[in-house]
């Protein structure tokens, strides 16, 4: 009997991070290039395909999938990043104290932050990203890093290949007292930038 519940443990424990760390495909894991000159750093957005590029000049540093907002509710345009905020939780209802984390605002109440990926657009206007890509994210960029938002982009062509799908859509949130856990804003294990 104790075997049982140990398998059992181990299944459960096994399976929720699965959901968590990788949209239940394997381990979900990202590669981003610490950029030679933080002030030539820059975000790309194609919102038809999801895809989130950082540059550094023609220098790809990271490209992941993201989720935008349905409606077209990210909008276009050129910006620049206004505010950053690690442990930010969400402040309305519903869903007040929500984790946000790796908050990247481009203009109010909009940002990119960690959240559930889905292969189709599901948020409000913010662009969510992978807690791997999302924390990346928010050591590649910094206030004032310029940020494109276009239907498509030249990178789709050139990188879009390169960019791992992601479908979280049927994960289950974590457990609350997880989430409203101070340890939920830890950063992922290892480095978060390559150095090449």
């Amino acid at each position: 009997m104790k075997n049982l519940v140990k398998i059992l443990a181990l299944t459960a424990t096994l399976a929720l991070s699965a959901c968590v760390g990788g949209g239940g495909v394997g381990r979900y894991s990202v590669k981003a290039l610490a950029p030679k000159n933080p002030n030539n750093v820059s975000v790309k957005v194609s919102t038809s395909t999801q895809h989130v590029y950082v540059m550094e000049g023609d220098r790809l540093l990271m490209a992941v999938q993201g989720t935008v907002g349905i409606g077209g509710s990210t909008g276009s345009g050129s910006y620049r990043i206004m505010e950053k905020v690690k442990n930010k939780r969400r402040v309305s209802e519903p869903g007040a104290g929500y984790p946000m984390a790796y908050w990247c605002a481009w203009k109010p109440a909009y940002g990119f932050h960690e959240g559930f990926v889905h292969p189709t657009p599901r948020s409000h206007g913010c662009i969510r990203l992978h807690r791997e890509a999302a924390a990346r994210f928010f050591a590649l960029v910094k206030i004032g890093t310029p940020v494109h938002i276009a239907s498509t982009q030249p990178e789709d062509k050139k990188y879009g290949h390169t960019v791992r799908k992601l479908d979280q859509s049927r994960d289950p949130d974590p457990p609350m007292a997880e989430m409203m856990s101070p340890n939920w804003f830890r950063d992922p294990a290892g480095p978060l930038l390559v150095h090449e």
